[in-house]
């Protein structure tokens, strides 16, 4: 049986080998292949329309909410359908589609021991959630998000931290719908001091993946720890930010509501502390090589975007207006993505989940659509594809609790 075989109560162990997952990409390849040769081998197994069950292995490879490889996959979404999922996401099922974009129920209470810091959207019932996002989509546009952050923000960023004052135990983040934790690996070994990283997510699953592979060592050699919170983030309570002296988000501030971002900022402020927001979706896509489609589209997925009173492309802009009203100095910069043959595995799930947001927003473009993906794959293939997908970065200065900036 292919996996990875921890000794039974060993937290270092298996620390040890999740690390491995996230840091090796030899270790990766090595037990994708097992799998799939395993999965050949076998003479009897579910069938297709089965839903995929997580193994024991103790790899992020499992398809808890993920995604396997679509290489002789007849269902919808592998490569024979050329409009699949968007990448990252479960294909809707009837619990899932009931209103806007399709969101799940949001759970009704916090379990047992979980820290009351975020509440959860009035009007939830009471199911379990699927997670949003699969840890392979997180994991295959991490160097990608990390290329593309505004690195001139840190600057402004670290003369702030460096006049608030200091806190016993170092600097407090706070890092909001976390994932894996790609947000911390990028920026604390980036700045100096002690750190505490508290990660919120309502994912058990990636909170796991966020701790084990979180960074230890910032920019000086300082240490850095973590916690988490599961939880809800679209909604913090009033103290939910309480000691924070950085609050982080990574594609976050597109899928909130205005009166959410509105509570963001107000959390923020009250805390008193900056927020580094990054990788917001900005609406505009540029192809190397111009379709006639490519306006249709993007208008298409910018809606979609926008359903359910999410704010999309229009995040930034609201969350600008939202953090200047409570005082704060608000400093935005491009992030864009750059796709193409040398990230050709991230730039085929982009361009397929792209197309098919579109599509399910204007089902008239379905036949030109396909075409289109079809085309804009074959350039893929042939090296001939790039592309600029645009994202915002914002970092908002609030005023310090308690004094002037």
């Amino acid at each position: 049986m292919p996996g990875i075989l921890v000794p039974p109560e060993d937290p270092a162990a298996l620390a040890a080998e999740l690390r491995g997952w996230f840091g090796e990409a030899d270790v990766r390849r090595r037990l994708k292949a097992a799998a799939r040769a395993r999965r050949a081998a076998l003479a009897a197994g579910p069938p297709p329309h089965r839903a995929w069950q997580p193994s024991s292995a103790g790899s992020p490879a499992t398809n808890r909410g993920g995604r396997h490889d679509q290489a002789d996959d007849p269902r919808p979404g592998g490569r024979d359908d050329p409009l699949p999922a968007r990448p990252g996401t479960r294909r809707p099922t009837a619990r899932a589609t009931g209103r806007g974009r399709g969101r799940p129920r949001r759970r009704a209470r916090a379990a047992a021991g979980e820290r009351p810091t975020v509440r959860l959207r009035e009007g939830a019932a009471g199911a379990e959630e699927p997670p949003r996002y699969a840890p392979e989509w997180l994991e295959l546009r991490e160097s990608a998000d990390a290329a593309a952050r505004a690195a001139d923000l840190l600057d402004p960023l670290r003369i702030r931290l460096a006049n608030l004052p200091g806190r016993p135990g170092g600097l407090v983040v706070h890092d909001l719908g976390c994932g894996t934790g790609s947000m911390g690996r990028w920026l604390a070994p980036r700045l100096d001091g002690a750190q505490h990283w508290v990660l919120h997510d309502r994912d058990p699953y990636l909170l796991h993946f966020a701790a084990v592979a979180s960074p230890r060592a910032a920019a000086d050699g300082s240490r850095v720890t973590v916690e988490t919170r599961r939880g809800d983030v679209a909604r913090l309570t009033p103290d939910a930010l309480t000691g924070a002296g950085l609050v982080t988000a990574s594609a976050l501030l597109d899928v909130l509501t205005r009166e959410e971002i509105d509570t963001l900022a107000a959390a923020c402020a009250g805390a008193g502390c900056p927020a580094l927001l990054t990788l917001s979706v900005a609406g505009r896509v540029e192809f190397g090589t111009p379709d006639p489609l490519d306006a249709d589209l993007t208008a298409a997925f910018n809606d979609h975007q926008r359903r359910g009173g999410l704010l999309g492309p229009d995040a930034v802009n609201a969350a600008c207006d939202a953090f200047s009203a409570h005082g704060a100095t608000v400093h935005v910069r491009p992030s864009p993505w750059r796709l193409g043959p040398d990230c050709a595995e991230l730039t085929a799930q982009w361009l397929r989940g792209w197309v098919a947001a579109a599509v399910e927003q204007r089902p008239e473009l379905a036949e030109r659509a396909r075409k289109y993906l079809s085309a804009r794959l074959a350039e893929l293939a042939t090296g001939d594809l790039h592309v600029t997908v645009h994202h915002s970065d914002l970092l908002a200065l609030s005023r310090p609790a308690g004094g002037t900036a």
